[in-house]
Order: structure tokens, then sequence, then C-alpha cells
């Protein structure tokens, strides 16, 4: 049994991986590969069993990952951001939220059957969604900038939002099948406000005043959320998890205290969690479904896709300035996820030692909303947002760190070239200098939270760190691999190579590819554009190709940049050699002494 449990355990690690990297190539929520892959390891093929591998571990398991799981979520809302992100946001997380809850309450009362408390959990569950689906969904789709702010945002906010409502519910439900009075279930909801937030008030103290040192911060909060969990369940019954999200909710906004990193390794964590934890509840799908329960499923995730999800939107979206454009897409994407599975999942196992009529039609309803809409918007999203005119085409644009001489020469090039450019620095008179050059700007340190929350980056698939800050620019391209991937990212070196000595050099995960040959450095790109070099671009054909360039500007020119006849930059790094080729136009560094452009060629 032993080498058994762990060789399951350890084969759940691997396809969850591999279910992870599959939705990374494909760019599709994890969700959807993770519970394909729970159902054909347990219902379909019968190889998983959770129930008899983990016995009676296996509702303590669930219940402590479910926790970790909205802790982590209920940790990134801040309340400072709330009256920021817009009327539409507001109407989708307050009455246009309630408005999805009763409707799909009551869809699933009068199509599946179920009672009202169930219907109204149902209901709960079902009206969030989260960043975990959308975000990867919004890289597919890439709408306009103000769609997929209010897409973000809204997974963001309802996400602790719509887990704090589904636990309430769950608790009245709880409450009412047990006999409880009002006041039991006021004081169980009072009991998992109190001790949460009294875990975070007391885990703040420590952590302001430097008690627990930096390397024991992540397991010391893992230890105080579970065990905040714990101890509200035992004084007051199935209050933990109303508890973790308090304390989430709390710690993420108390002054003083820097959650960052902590946030960091808890979404880390819960990712693990979420790929073990999805593919064992997926697992124990009944199957077949209960009678009538697949074809109430599906009835149910039509009405909520093209009935009740597009009511909601024009409800919450009154008045917000969005076009109908833009409101018909933002009707048509509302991915559940991670809550709605796990916790629907985990209130199902107790609901039903509880012996609650059709707790059992939950976690199959909830599943068929999940994969349902995961599957439809994935493969229809981007369609319609062409059709409707509100995509932003292939990310194609470079945000470039710095606003110096160099990276204003840099970033003309390439706005001249077509692609759409963003200078991003703190240093007012460079950017100053950009805004009169005609240059998009943003004020501000890129790798900033100030920059997270009003950095635009529709149609920027690109970092290039030229800033004279060498620290500050392997810091923003450490930020923004995950935004653009490791092979999106450069730097220009402000260390020659004889200079970048053992003690001066950075640590490898620090560093990205350095831009442009081995000797430049951001002082010599300095030195050169004061000496009269310029930034040149040209078109190649056939009779005009890269060594007749060589030949007319001279040897020592600089190849910068090339741009092929579709479109596509590629990047020069002294890791990765580049042919230019007839048909590309070659951006290029060349001498004061070149001769003027021979006839033909265009820049």
């Amino acid at each position: 049994m032993t080498i058994e449990l762990g060789l399951m355990l350890a084969g759940m690690l691997m396809i969850g991986f591999l279910a992870q990297w599959l939705a990374w190539r494909v760019k599709l929520p994890a969700i959807l590969f993770l519970l394909l892959a729970g159902i054909l390891l347990g219902p379909v093929s019968g190889v998983l069993a959770p129930d008899r591998l983990l016995g009676d571990l296996l509702f303590p398991v669930v219940s402590l990952a479910v926790a970790l799981i909205l802790f982590e979520g209920s940790l990134s809302l801040r309340f400072h951001e709330l009256p920021g992100i817009g009327k539409a946001v507001r109407g989708l997380v307050s009455y246009g939220a309630m408005a999805t809850l009763l409707m799909l309450a009551w869809l699933a009362h009068r199509i599946a059957g179920l009672s009202w408390p169930i219907a109204l959990l149902f209901g709960a569950l079902g009206c969030v969604t989260g960043p975990t689906v959308i975000s990867p969904m919004l890289r597919t789709l890439r709408p306009n900038a103000r769609i997929a702010n209010t897409l973000r945002w809204e997974g963001i906010v309802i996400d602790p939002l719509g887990a704090l409502f589904a636990v309430l519910v769950f608790e009245a439900v709880v409450s009412r099948r047990e006999g409880h009075t009002l006041g039991v279930f006021i004081a169980t909801v009072g009991s998992g406000v109190v001790i949460g937030a009294v875990s975070a008030w007391l885990m703040a103290f420590f952590l302001r005043r430097q008690m627990i040192p930096e390397y024991l911060q992540n397991y010391a909060v893992l230890a105080a959320v579970l065990l905040a969990f714990s101890l509200s369940n035992v004084l007051t019954h199935e209050s933990g998890l109303l508890a973790v999200t308090i304390m989430g909710i709390a710690l993420g906004n108390l002054r003083g205290v820097h959650v960052d990193d902590i946030l960091d390794f808890k979404e880390n964590l819960t990712t693990v969690l979420v790929s073990v934890l999805f593919i064992l509840l997926a697992a124990r799908l009944p199957w077949p479904l209960p009678q009538g329960m697949l074809f109430a499923g599906f009835v149910l995730f039509l009405l909520a896709q093209l009935v009740v999800r597009p009511l909601s939107v024009a409800l919450a979206s009154i008045g917000s300035g969005l076009s109908w454009r833009e409101r018909a897409l933002i009707g048509w994407v509302a991915p559940r996820g991670i809550v709605a599975a796990s916790v629907s999942a985990l209130f199902a196992l107790r609901l039903d030692a509880l012996g609650v009529a059709g707790a059992d039609a939950l976690v199959p309803l909830i599943f068929t909303l999940i994969i349902g809409t995961v599957v439809l918007q994935s493969a229809t999203a981007r369609s319609l947002a062409i059709w409707l005119k509100v995509a932003e085409p292939e990310p194609r644009g470079v945000l470039v760190f710095g606003s110096d001489q160099v990276a204003r020469a840099i970033g003309k090039a390439l706005d001249e070239a077509g692609f759409r450019v963003v200078l991003a620095d703190d240093d007012w008179d460079g950017i100053r200098l950009a805004r009169m050059e005609g240059l998009t700007t943003f004020f501000g340190n890129p790798a900033s939270p100030h920059a997270e929350r009003y950095l635009d980056l529709t149609g920027i698939g690109r970092l290039l760190s030229v800033s004279t800050h060498r620290e500050r620019n392997s810091l923003a391209c450490v930020h923004y691999r995950q935004e653009f991937g490791r092979d999106k990212v450069y730097r220009l070196r402000n260390l020659t190579p004889l200079e970048n000595t053992d003690r001066a050099a950075l640590a490898g995960n620090l560093l990205a590819p350095p831009l442009f040959d081995e000797q430049m450095t951001h002082g010599r790109f300095a030195e050169l554009l004061q000496q009269g070099w310029r930034i040149k671009t040209t078109r190649l054909s056939g009779t005009f190709d890269w060594p007749h360039f060589i030949e007319h500007y001279g040897s020592t020119s600089v190849l910068l940049f090339g741009v092929e006849e579709k479109g596509v930059l590629r990047v020069v790094s002294s890791r990765r050699e580049l042919e230019p080729r007839p048909g590309w136009a070659v951006i290029a560094l060349v001498p004061p002494a070149s001769r003027q452009q021979p006839t033909g060629s265009a820049g």
C-alpha cells in the first residue's frame, strides 16, 4: 500500500506537470487538461481511485489544499485598487455577480431539480472566474486594452469575493441542515472572521518587526494558515475556509507588510496543489453520471453561456462607457476555474457526509460548466474578437526600459519601422525628451507595482532593458520573463566582458541575453552616438543585400535588428547570430563617414 501510494502520488505530480506544460504550449487554461487527465485516470480507465488510495485522508488533504488555494487568492485582493478599476468591473463583481448567482440558482433548481440550498450553492460557485483561467485566455484572445483590463480585474477581484460568498452560502446550508439557529450561523461566521483577522494581525506583527528571518517567512505563513484553518474548524464547525479567506484579505491589505515574496511562494505551491488536487477530484467523478445529469449539465452550460453571462454583463456595464462590441465580447468570455472546481468538490464531500439530497450532483454540474466554458470560449473568443473588431494584432511591440539618448534612439528607430514602442523609466528628464520626440512613454519603473496596474502592454511582446542601471536592467528582465517569455527579454551590457569579472558579475539566473555584438555596452553605444554615428533602416534586395550594405556603410557598422518581410522583428544578440536576407529591413548603427544611401534602397 505504501509503495502504491508513493507511486501514485509521484505519477500524479508528473501528469500534473505535463498538463501544466501542455497548457503553456497551447496557451489554454491548465485546469482543462488537469480535469481531462483526472477523468481519463479515474472514471474512464479506473487506474486511479482516490477514495481507495487515500481512505480517511482524502477529506483532510482536500480541505487543507483548498484552504491554501483560497488564502493565496484572497491575499492578492487590494482594497486600494477597487476604486480605480472602473464602473464596469465594480458592476460585474457586485450586482452583476449577484444577478449571475440568482439566475444560475434558478436554472439549476428548474432544470437539474436541485433543492434551493444546493442550487444557491451552485450559483455562488458558478459566478466565479479567476485569474488562472482568464490570464491564459487573454494571451490567446488579445482583445483591446479596455476589454483586457475589465476581464483581468474582474477575475482578480471576484476570485476571493466569490469564494467568500460561496463559503457563506455553504455555512448557511450546513447550519440549516444541522438544525442550527440563526444565532449559531452568526457565531460561526463571526468566529471565522475573528480568527482570520487575529491570525493576520499576529503574522503582520511578527513580519513588521523582522522577528522571523526571511528564509522562514514562507514556512511561517504556511503553518499559520493551516493552523488558523484547523483551529477555526475545531472551535466552530466548518468556519475554517472563511477564516483563511479573511486572513488572506486582511494580511494583503495591512500596511507595512511586504507579501510579494510570500505571494510568489504561495503561487508556486498553489500550482502544485492545483495540479494534484484537480486530478484527484476529477478521478472521483461518478461514471456514468446520475441519470439525466449529463443533459442537465449541458443545458445549464448553454444557458449560462448564452443567456446568463450576456444579461449580467449588460446590467453591470450600464453607463460604463464600453461600446456594444466590447460589451458583447465581455459577455462571451467568463471561464470558470480553480475556486469553482476545488471548493465545489470540498463542499460536496461534506454535504454528502451530512446526507444532503442533491449534493452528489454539485460536482458534475460544476465540472461540466468549467469544461464547457473553457473549451467553447478558448475555441471561439479570438474569432469573435476579430469579427467584432476589438482584437489587437500580434504582440509585435517593444517595451524599452530607459529614456536616455541610447534608449530614445533605439525606440525611435523601432517606432519608425512600424512597431509599437513604449519607453518606460523613472527619469523625468529623459521621459520628457522622449515625449517631445513623439514616443509613447510610461513614467515609472516598469517592474513596479504601479506599472502592473497602469502600464498598458497591449500589443507589446518584447523587453529591451537599456537603462544605465545595470542591476535594474536585470531585475526588469527577470520580472518580464513570465509575461513575454525567456527568449523575448534582452539587456544592453553596462560592462564589457573583460570588466565583468567574477566579483562584478550577477548570478546567472538574473541575466538575460545581451543585445548586439560582444563589445557593445551602453557606454560605447552612447559614445558612438555622440561621435555622429546614426541608426539607419534600409530595405535589402536582390541587388543590395547585406554584404553590399557592409561594403557601402563600412565594416564597422553594427547590426541591431532585422525585420522580416512579414513584419517579424529579429533582435541581434551576441548569443544568436542574424543573417539578414533580401526582402528584410535591417536596422543598423552606421558610422558618420558612411556614404549616402544608394539609389533603390529604402530607409
